[in-house]
């Protein structure tokens, strides 16, 4: 019997550059907890690149946050975990150096790479410059409309 997956032509492959997430917002390495917990709030995203002199050096996820305030803070009130947050620099809590993918490289190998690292997310970096993130919801809608027809 012949998967749907087996029956896709090479002509349909699909690559980073075709799902990825262009217009990516960056932190500065720099950049304390707070400041980033507020982007990722106020801007619904659960993952962000980190950069130094617009090098990407590393990526701070929600579980990055999460995983910093509980290690630190358990039995303290917001208050005090606001204030932790507002003096700890990103880059004691970012995952570096990144994992990247290439535009170019096939979502296959993009979710072959976001599961063996477990990882939710991965820069996608050309010519040295960080052009676009993709992430494993990225991934899975892909491929679920590959076998589905579309979300």
């Amino acid at each position: 019997m012949m998967t749907e997956s087996a029956s896709v032509a090479a002509s349909d492959t699909i690559r980073v550059r075709d799902i990825m997430q262009t217009g990516v917002v960056t932190v500065s390495a720099g950049d304390t907890l707070s400041t980033v917990e507020d982007i990722m709030t106020l801007g619904g995203v659960r993952h962000m690149p980190v950069v130094r002199a617009g090098t990407l050096v590393g990526v701070v996820s929600e579980r990055d946050l999460l995983r910093a305030s509980l290690s630190n803070l358990t039995g303290f009130g917001q208050e005090e975990r606001r204030a932790f947050l507002q003096v700890v620099e990103i880059t004691r809590v970012m995952s570096a150096p990144p994992i990247v993918i290439s535009p170019e490289a096939e979502i296959e190998d993009a979710a072959r790479l976001l599961a063996e690292q477990r990882i939710g997310c991965l820069p996608v970096i050309e010519e040295g410059k960080l052009v676009g993130l993709v992430t494993e919801t990225d991934v899975l809608r892909c491929i679920a409309g590959r076998w589905y027809g579309g979300l």
